[in-house]
């Protein structure tokens, strides 16, 4: 990066986009309350990291109702308009040096960057006893995500995953109508994306100039470092297993909802995944994955038993065969994609974010309503919940106690892809976050490019391996090697 890229201010930044730099200082709610204790109508102050795409989005949710007061961004051109609209938020490139000079004065932190940095400033955010939101997925890793649910209850802080379908209709309808027994027993659940929407299945591309208004160190964060192209940022990043985790991570937090929720699920005992060409460096154009649950115990009064499930994921275009009995012409992409319950009585279907639940017999259930209805936004609920105290707090509908565990599911979808190489089912034990049937001489081969010609009319193919060790392999992506400068918070017991 260039070095005069520091020594950009916020005013003359702000200044070259018409906008009038302004600050001031602001006492966190919890002093203003005293005792820790605050009323409903106090004010959260609360600082976003990542605000040039949803984390806006989710900025203007809280916004007049909370005080916004520092806004952090390693792209100053694609956040300068949130910025313009903010003037009175101090405005950062480093969230680090924002929590050492701000942190006495922030209640909340809002995390909206890519994929790979979620956990280290979310993390981080809970050791200060800042309440959290960060947008999905959750983490980049397993471990990351044990970890965020593991600092969740030892800081005793409000938090929220992203996936905001959580917090609408649907997946309370789904959820209420399976547990009512609706549909009877589920032994199988396919679902689906028609992501990715972004650039997939790419060769690495060369190293380009650093824009002045970008900061690719602070970007690049715990990862470790590649040349800047443009391919990579801003949102692209999605696409490349470095900093996002394709189609699957992006869009099953939203889909895969209802299903983590509604059949008490928690570690999966098997995966196994399977794609298009697999590159060591981007996510694949399609993909396929099954994960195995064991029985789980159904509660007393249970209407259902949870049986042995096999979750089925597609995305890339692909989608599960149409059941017997489909209705002709009927879409099963609902807004993104839909999951397909069956059961032994029925099946049911809902889009993504859990949307429009149906029976694929056309009855409609009338069952009573268990679960808490969200009046507010899935942010200001989360407001809410900040402004309780601990012990009498209630948990809001993607609080880390329940999104953590769920983010593995995700997580491990790809797992199961990056590992298909070893042509074999993989068995986990989730407790100790390690797979059982990797052995220490197993080796994988994955494929550094894809390069395509026609000579002499013929089709020619050039994809240069590797081969790894497996074991080594897994548990890297299990849980990541930070590159140097940038660590976690040490796992809680």
């Amino acid at each position: 990066m260039k070095e005069n890229n520091k020594n950009i201010t916020r005013r003359s930044f702000l200044e070259t986009t018409g906008a009038v730099a302004a600050g001031f200082t602001i006492l966190p709610g919890s002093v203003i309350s005293g005792l820790g204790k605050r009323a409903p109508s106090d004010k959260l102050n609360i600082a976003v990291v990542g605000i040039g795409g949803m984390g806006n989005s989710n900025l203007k949710a809280v916004k007049g109702t909370e005080n916004i007061v520092a806004l952090c961004d390693v792209d100053w051109a694609y956040s300068k308009n949130v910025f313009a609209e903010n003037p009175d938020a101090k405005a950062y490139w480093d969230w680090r040096k924002m929590y050492d000079e701000m942190g006495k004065s922030i209640d909340a932190v809002i995390v909206a960057t890519a994929d790979h940095s979620h956990a280290i400033i979310a993390a981080t955010a809970m050791t200060l006893g800042k309440h959290v939101y960060v947008q999905k997925p959750l983490t980049h890793t397993v471990y990351e995500s044990r970890l965020l649910t593991r600092l969740a209850a030892k800081y005793k802080v409000a938090t929220q995953m992203g996936n905001q379908g959580s917090s609408a209709e649907g997946v309370n309808l789904t959820k209420e109508w399976i547990q009512n027994g609706e549909i009877g027993d589920i032994r199988k659940v396919e679902a689906f994306t028609d992501r990715p929407i972004w650039p997939q299945g790419l060769n690495v591309p060369k190293g380009e100039w650093v824009p002045d208004t970008l900061n690719w160190d602070l970007f690049i964060g715990p990862t470790k470092m590649r040349p800047y192209n443009s391919l990579y940022t801003p949102w692209n990043w999605r696409g490349w297993w470095d900093f996002g985790t394709g189609a699957l991570g992006d869009m099953a937090c939203h889909i895969l909802h209802p299903v983590f929720k509604s059949l008490r699920l928690q570690y999966p005992i098997k995966a196994q995944g399977s794609s298009t060409l697999l590159l060591t460096d981007c996510a694949p154009n399609a993909q396929m994955v099954k994960l195995t649950y064991p029985e789980r115990v159904a509660p007393k009064g249970s209407k259902i038993k949870y049986p042995q499930l096999e979750v089925v994921w597609y995305d890339g275009g692909l989608q599960p065969p149409k059941p017997n009995g489909w209705p002709a012409g009927k879409n099963m992409n609902n807004n993104g994609g839909g999951v397909l319950f069956h059961g032994s009585k029925d099946i049911l279907i809902c889009g993504c974010y859990g949307r429009d639940p149906w029976l694929l017999s056309g009855r409609v259930p009338v069952v009573p309503k268990t679960e808490r209805r969200v009046e507010v936004s899935h942010e200001m609920d989360w407001v809410r919940a900040c402004k309780e105290s601990p012990e009498n707090r209630i948990p809001t509908k993607s609080d880390f106690s329940e999104a953590g565990p769920f983010n593995e599911m995700v997580v491990m979808g790809v797992l199961a892809v990056r590992l298909q190489g070893l042509n074999k089912e993989l068995e986990w034990n989730g407790e100790k976050m390690e797979f059982t049937n990797i052995s220490d001489t197993d080796q994988v081969r994955l494929t550094i490019s894809d390069n395509f010609t026609i000579i002499d009319g013929d089709p020619k193919f050039d994809r240069p391996n590797i081969n790894m060790n497996a074991k080594a392999f897994a548990n890297e992506m299990v849980r990541h090697t930070y590159r140097q400068g940038w660590s976690l918070p040490d796992m809680p017991a």
